[in-house]
């Protein structure tokens, strides 16, 4: 290791997925535009910045295999510009009814001019596809991307199900390999849930490190004496980094503050007649991107947005973060023999999607960093090559996941408890199926590979959690799982009986086209 404290930078990119070729304008597909165009087109756009001005930054990025499926999909391209269409439409018309406000016309101005130089961004800097854009950072150095399970699925409710994993992994690495060209070196934990099953696994498919929450490494067995500030080693050998508490609690109050953007969109706020191109199924209400409200005190959003406040406000933020950062790792060094280390795991919507400001934060930090030459931001997989192997301690991680109370409760509870019957049932008949049928081919395998791709589908974190919530998407989350576990249940009764619907299957195949390469043998067991 660098005699520098070193501090490491890894986001969780991942949306569930959610496509609907038989509806003009889904709402639900809205939160992967809004991640694209508020997330990872300035995520990219952060990069090239730095790039430009020579800043060595480093950082970790998950993109999950959903998430990767979706970024090259060409309906959902073709309808994220038509969405941005959308939005530049609308934002003329906010110029025009702002014309004689002051205030809400620089607002206006702003996002306008945003969406506008990101969709040209988007088309012609990097052709309609960012992963290529993710995958030059990676192949310079300056980024490294980690795989995740196939469709984000909570893995430790599924480790009494080998078949189940397996494929989340074969999945997985067939698509990071797809995408990327190599193979990759970390596993993310999707939710960050970890369960010492895991271990197994992950050195199965020959992963190098993985991360895990602070309290999986305080309450291991044995004891870590250097807490969360050094890499621990799992009993199978897999480097396990365990994430930084106090920079989790830092970065969650500091994008709380009053003067940061709130999320009241005008999507809400105006007449129907001035939004039309927004409203979804029955006249209901979406999102246009136009915010103009800062979140103030209370958090509800009452009081104008100031952009160059707030943007001082989040440079100025990013300063004291890294401030934060070097004197607690100054504090642990006194303690330690070797650098201790600060990783900062969060979700990538953190920066955009969710905190408007978030880039310029990101962006800030590695600038700061660099001008001042005080720390070291490394790549995971940089830091493992400076390790010294006597240095570092075996220990057993605990049950443990990043969700509230830090545990599974997000994922198990009365909201959606109801799921895990059906679906530990649909992988029992998946198992059963990819077993009896071994060397299928044609009508037959198209069938089976559905059916592998609907209880994959079913398997993702997503439902469960939104079920938690008990939001706006519930209802959308309950009918995703139902709807999965009843085409899976026709293919298995269709194959049972010798008849399939060339048709039904056809069209089922078309809208769930994720995964086209997959083979349903990935449930086989091993022998």
């Amino acid at each position: 290791m660098s005699k520098e404290p070193v501090l490491s930078f890894v986001l969780n990119g991942h949306v569930p997925f959610v496509r609907h070729p038989e509806q003009a304008f889904a709402p639900q597909e809205i939160r992967f535009y809004e991640s694209l165009s508020e997330t990872y087109i300035p995520l990219l756009e952060v990069f090239d910045r730095l790039d430009r001005d020579h800043i060595p930054f480093r950082m970790g990025l998950s993109l999950s295999p959903t998430l990767c499926h979706m970024l090259t999909d060409e309906l959902l391209i073709s309808r994220y510009l038509d969405y941005t269409d959308r939005q530049i439409e609308f934002g003329s018309q906010e110029l025009e009814r702002c014309k004689n406000m002051p205030q809400e016309l620089e607002l206006a101005r702003m996002h306008y001019d945003k969406i506008l130089d990101r969709r040209i961004f988007f088309t012609e800097r990097y052709e309609k596809n960012i992963l290529r854009g993710f995958d030059y950072y990676q192949k310079k150095g300056r980024l490294e991307i980690l795989a995740t399970a196939a469709t984000h699925a909570f893995l430790p409710f599924y480790t009494s199900y080998g078949e189940a994993v397996q494929a989340q992994f074969e999945v997985a690495i067939s698509t990071y390999r797809s995408c990327f060209g190599k193979y990759p070196q970390g596993f993310w934990l999707p939710e960050l849930g970890w369960k010492g099953d895991l271990d197994y696994w992950l050195r199965s498919y020959n992963f190098g490190y993985t991360i895990v929450p602070p309290h999986a490494l305080t309450y291991g067995e044995p004891y870590a004496s250097k807490g969360t500030f050094y890499p621990l080693k799992t009993p199978l050998g897999i480097i396990t980094f365990g994430r930084d508490f106090y920079a989790a609690q830092d970065l969650k109050a500091m994008s709380r503050d009053p003067l940061y953007r709130n999320h009241r969109d005008q999507g809400f706020e105006l007449p129907k007649d001035q939004v039309e191109a927004f409203l979804g199924p029955q006249g209901s209400r979406t999102k246009t991107g136009y915010k103009y409200w800062a979140a103030g005190e209370d958090g509800l959003g009452k009081i104008p947005y100031r952009s160059e406040e707030a943007l001082k406000k989040a440079q100025a933020q990013a300063a004291a973060f890294l401030d934060a950062r070097l004197e607690r790792l100054a504090a642990a060094k006194a303690h330690m023999s070797g650098p201790p280390l600060s990783i900062c795991a969060f979700d990538a919507d953190d920066f955009g999607r969710h905190w408007f400001e978030g880039p310029l934060f990101l962006e800030t930090l590695f600038r700061e960093s660099h001008a001042r030459s005080e720390a070291l931001f490394l790549t995971p997989s940089e830091i493992l090559s400076r390790l010294e192997g006597p240095s570092i301690q075996t220990l057993s991680p605990e049950f443990s996941s990043w969700g509230p109370n830090g545990y599974a409760e997000p994922w198990l509870d009365s909201s959606n408890d109801w799921m895990y019957r059906h679906t530990m049932r649909a992988l029992d008949r998946m198992v059963e199926m990819a077993e009896r049928f071994p060397d299928n081919t044609g009508l037959k395998e198209r069938a089976l590979n559905q059916a592998a791709r609907e209880i994959l589908l079913v398997l993702a974190s997503d439902w469960p959690k939104l079920l938690y919530e008990q939001q706006e998407h519930a209802e959308y989350a309950r009918s995703r799982i139902e709807g999965s576990l009843r085409n899976f249940t026709t293919i298995y009764e269709a194959l049972g009986s010798n008849y399939i619907s060339t048709e039904w299957l056809t069209q089922l195949e078309r809208r769930h086209n994720i995964f086209p390469q997959i083979n349903y043998r990935i449930f086989r067991r091993k022998h």
